[in-house]
């Protein structure tokens, strides 16, 4: 299980990591570099959103029923996962991680890598 001070506290340490509500007032989402790795509702707290790998999302689906296709994104690409799981705070952190690697992956060679710069010395 994880507290939404805590996922959000994690989101806003990763280097270049904005917080924004682009969507409406309840849907918190972070980006680096405008685009977004990771997003919630804040007043429900109930799934988080995060990219995946398309083969490592369908096994995560297939293994964990807490773990769904996310709802109003690329399915192939983003995964809900239910934030009232017995999965450890570390457990969200590396799925966010990933997310947000994966995010910075897409990015142009320069942007990718003064982030990974930064990532490195945390």
């Amino acid at each position: 299980m994880i507290a939404l001070e805590q996922l959000r506290e994690y989101c806003l340490s990763l280097p270049f990591a904005e917080e924004d509500t682009p969507f409406d007032q309840n849907i918190l989402v972070y980006k680096v570099k405008n685009k977004i790795f990771c997003l919630f509702d804040l007043n429900t707290f109930d799934f988080i959103n995060l990219k995946c790998d398309p083969e490592l999302a369908l096994t995560l689906r297939d293994k964990h029923p807490e773990i769904t296709p996310a709802y109003h994104m690329n399915k192939k690409h983003w995964n809900s996962i239910e934030t009232a799981t017995e999965f450890s705070k570390e457990q969200y952190f590396a799925w966010v991680l990933d997310s947000y690697h994966l995010v910075v992956k897409g990015l142009p060679k320069k942007e990718q890598t003064s982030i990974l710069e930064a990532l490195s010395k945390l």
